[in-house]
């Protein structure tokens, strides 16, 4: 990814008091961190099924977006985040080590 490229935008929907949106918040940042991808990070309240992880739009998953509050248990894995995230760079985005994140 070059930098006159867009970052890339993350959506982190969670309801109140999630007890899952902590870990899925620590996986995603692990993943930028290897990735080396630059975002866009907003984290949105409400009701949504949560936590659940979109990557420009999409979820990381690969579940279509419900409309209704629901505790998922389906975090994303760290290969689908780093799957989505080279997705989203147009494959740019290296899944090894980086040097730095940039958010």
């Amino acid at each position: 990814m070059t930098t006159e490229d867009p970052p890339i935008t993350v959506h982190l929907l969670y309801v109140p008091d999630c007890p899952l949106i902590d870990r899925l918040r620590s996986t995603l940042h692990d993943c930028l961190a290897r990735s080396g991808a630059r975002v866009v990070i907003e984290e949105i309240e409400g009701p949504y099924p949560s936590p659940t992880l979109l990557i420009d739009g999409a979820d990381v998953t690969g579940q279509a977006l419900e409309q209704q509050p629901s505790c998922r248990l389906d975090l994303p894995t760290e290969d689908q985040i780093l799957a989505a995230l080279a997705r989203a760079s147009g494959g740019t985005v290296s899944t090894g080590e980086a040097g730095g994140r940039q958010l």
